[in-house]
């Protein structure tokens, strides 16, 4: 384990005292497990995760048709042309 130091205004290590006091931890225990929480990614919510695809399609704004094919259009319009050579050439 690795000692870390970190230097906080008096408030601010007065205000961790107090939730820590409150939720019966040390300030150094309230402390990892709020640093834990930053680091720690838990599946359902990581980017590009089935749970993460569904949220973003229940969330505002809601598109509409005309939105989807809007977006449809302008993808194909920056399409480049697939340019292929023959690869065994006679």
């Amino acid at each position: 384990m690795v000692n870390l130091t970190i230097e906080v205004t008096d408030d601010l290590a007065r205000s961790l005292g107090e939730i820590a006091a409150a939720q019966h931890k040390s300030i150094q225990d309230l402390a990892i497990e709020r640093l834990s929480s930053l680091v720690e990614v838990d599946p359902e919510h990581r980017a590009g995760s089935p749970a993460a695809v569904l949220r973003a399609m229940q969330a505002s704004p809601h598109l509409s048709a005309s939105d989807v094919d809007e977006l449809d259009r302008a993808i194909a319009s920056g399409r480049l042309p697939v340019r292929t050579r023959d690869l065994f050439p006679d």
